[in-house]
């Protein structure tokens, strides 16, 4: 199981919003490519990036820091927020960035989804996020009608291979991750690579996230807060030649 320590931007820093609050917003540092050079000096191989502004607005307000970052090297990087158009995916994978997250434009606009899907294959992913069982968009602000399973499901029918699913309730309020809805997810879409994104603090958790066959975890306020250390989680669970 790969470990993906996340940076979350917003006007050029790091932050964290609690279940994806805007007005409740945590500074953890200004300097995102210093903290993306920490967690690889901690062993970390992947790197989980999101446009806060990005995913509110639908402008790329942080593209330079995610440059910066992506200049580095050493890092396997995912990007999310704000991708709703080809050429952003573009502007991304010419960065050097391993995938690019369709979020709310596969709500939006899923034949645009389907024919990215079809032309980059593995290198985009799908973030579902889901507020009360259903797929939030626009930075979590507003709730889709579209039932989380049956929309994974039906990207994968689309031809997605790999999505991200966070329970906003769970997101940075340290309160323990959605193992239930993993769990279902992974009995009923198997061949899915899942990421579980959403209040992991403890080994524990990711030890059931790894049985159940999980392919990543994305590891946010843990981090940043102490609960869990990344070097010690890496040594864990990253194995050789695992897939995302």
């Amino acid at each position: 199981m790969k470990l993906f320590p996340a940076i979350d931007l917003r006007g050029g820093q790091v932050v964290r919003l609690t279940q994806g609050d805007y007005d409740r917003m945590t500074v953890y540092g200004a300097d995102p490519a210093a903290q993306a050079a920490a967690f690889r000096q901690a062993g970390a191989s992947c790197l989980h990036l999101v446009d806060l502004d990005g995913a509110k607005d639908g402008a790329p307000a942080n593209f330079e820091a995610i440059r910066a970052i992506a200049r580095q090297g050493g890092l396997y990087i995912e990007v999310g927020g704000g991708i709703r158009t080809e050429q952003r995916i573009e502007d991304y994978l010419a960065l050097g960035v391993g995938r690019c997250i369709l979020g709310s434009v596969a709500v939006t606009d899923f034949g645009f989804t389907a024919r990215m899907l079809r032309k980059y294959g593995p290198r985009l992913a799908v973030g579902v996020d889901l507020k009360d069982g259903r797929a939030a968009i626009h930075g979590w602000r507003e709730t889709s009608a579209e039932d989380g399973l049956a929309f994974c499901r039906r990207l994968a029918d689309a031809g997605c291979t790999a999505v991200i699913v966070t329970d906003i309730a769970r997101d940075g309020a340290m309160q323990g991750t959605n193992l239930e809805l993993y769990r279902r997810i992974r009995q009923e879409l198997p061949g899915l690579a899942l990421t579980a994104s959403g209040g992991i603090r403890r080994m524990e958790e990711l030890d059931a996230l790894d049985q159940m066959g999980a392919a990543a975890a994305i590891l946010g306020k843990s981090l940043y807060a102490g609960a869990l250390d990344l070097a010690a989680c890496v040594r864990r669970y990253e194995k050789k030649g695992s897939q995302l």
